[in-house]
């Protein structure tokens, strides 16, 4: 049976449970969106971290900060199945090698794409950064807003979760921790 088989029967049987008819008009075709929205928002599980990154390490003498900020994340509670969609910010300081700006893009969207909770994707991204740059150190932040803390339970529409993930020198040096949280607390600037 492959990934995602079964979904739209479950569907079926789901929106009975709630009382629909799946055969009306408008649900005819509801349990195979449902199934093919599911394989693209869990299409992480189906993702190699390793095979992300691939080609794109790059031998540079730079050992500066880099940063890529206001990476936006949509993901699924795995608690509700319900969306939490926010940015990811993302740093790290080279140890001879960068890596390419996409590929820290597509490193968050891998894990995004898998059921989580927004602590284990901060560490997930770091861990992986960490583990396959193998830079001096790794900072993730991410800034999300839970649908399961918006339209039910507590209803906080302006809440907002924060986490962070410091591995290496953003752990153990607090200059160079404070200098990427000054940096994440600026304005973007770009167009």
């Amino acid at each position: 049976m492959a990934r995602g088989d079964g979904i739209a029967d479950q569907v079926r049987a789901m929106l009975r449970a709630l009382g629909e008819d799946p055969d009306r008009e408008g649900l005819l075709r509801t349990p195979e969106r449902v199934e093919k929205s599911l394989g693209f928002l869990t299409q992480g599980y189906e993702r190699d971290p390793v095979a992300i990154v691939n080609d794109a390490l790059f031998a540079v003498s730079y050992d500066e900060m880099v940063i890529v900020r206001d990476i936006e994340v949509f993901s699924l509670c795995e608690h509700h199945m319900l969306p939490f969609y926010g940015k990811a910010h993302v740093a790290y300081i080279p140890d001879g090698k960068v890596l390419g700006l996409s590929k820290v893009a597509r490193l968050v969207d891998m894990y995004a794409r898998r059921l989580q909770v927004q602590e284990r994707l901060t560490v997930q991204i770091a861990q992986t950064i960490q583990d396959v740059v193998k830079p001096r150190g790794v900072g993730v932040v991410i800034e999300a807003r839970h649908f399961c803390m918006i339209m039910r339970g507590v209803e906080k529409q302006n809440s907002e979760a924060v986490t962070s993930c410091m591995l290496g020198a953003f752990r153990t040096e607090s200059k160079t921790r404070d200098e990427l949280l000054s940096l994440l607390r600026r304005p973007a600037t770009a167009p």
